[in-house]
């Protein structure tokens, strides 16, 4: 069973007319988007402010090719550019904590995504997906120190705005380190991971000496 990531991680800061939401598609997978399709049951995923704002990435031009000779050309449209693109979640040099490796990346851009753009995001300079949402599931991440880059690119591919690297870090703590952490109740055998039945210890035999 595939756990999901902790709420904590989900400190998103995204436009006003923005939201996260979630959902089961048909395969049981838990996917996290912020346009869920149409007739599809979605809850909302709370987002929290985060304190820590300060990256802002350098757009990337494509520089024309000057001519041999002064010929007669027709003016171009600049090429759109973003005031601003930053990774929210996790913060710059974030340390997270998650026993399955998970984590949820989440983007903002001023202004917003426009037609025909997209969203990139590369770990440890491999790219971990794309598309129009801001919100990116990771899982599985080994521990240790890990880097994100995002991404904004046109439709013909070219880079339009990114970000530097920015590093987290991943712990990911053993069963018996939760257990040390947090005991296990009697209410908790079978129910957290940690906790499994098969090491709950066995009830005391009533003493019946007192009714002797």
């Amino acid at each position: 069973m595939r756990a999901l990531l902790a709420l904590v991680l989900l400190c998103l800061l995204l436009p006003a007319q923005a939201a996260v939401y979630s959902y089961v598609d048909k395969d049981g997978n838990r996917v996290y988007t912020d346009q869920p399709p149409k007739g599809v049951k979605a809850t909302q995923v709370p987002i929290t402010v985060p304190n820590n704002l300060n990256q802002q990435g350098q757009p990337t031009r494509k520089l024309s090719p000057t001519p041999a000779a002064p010929v007669a050309r027709t003016p171009k449209t600049a090429p759109f550019r973003y005031q601003m693109l930053r990774i929210l979640v996790p913060e710059p040099d974030a340390t997270v904590i998650d026993q399955q490796g998970q984590l949820i990346v989440s983007l903002v851009s001023e202004p917003e995504l426009q037609p025909g753009h997209s969203y990139r995001l590369l770990l440890d300079d491999k790219e971990a997906g794309a598309g129009r949402s801001p919100v990116f599931p990771l899982d599985n991440l080994d521990r240790g120190t890990h880097s994100l880059v995002a991404e904004i690119l046109a439709a013909d591919g070219n880079v339009l705005e990114r970000t530097p690297a920015q590093p987290f870090h991943l712990r990911r703590p053993s069963l018996e380190q939760k257990r040390r952490a947090h005991p296990c109740s009697d209410k908790d055998w079978g129910k957290r991971p940690e906790c499994p039945l098969d090491m709950k210890p066995p009830e005391p035999r009533k003493s019946w000496l007192p009714f002797l």
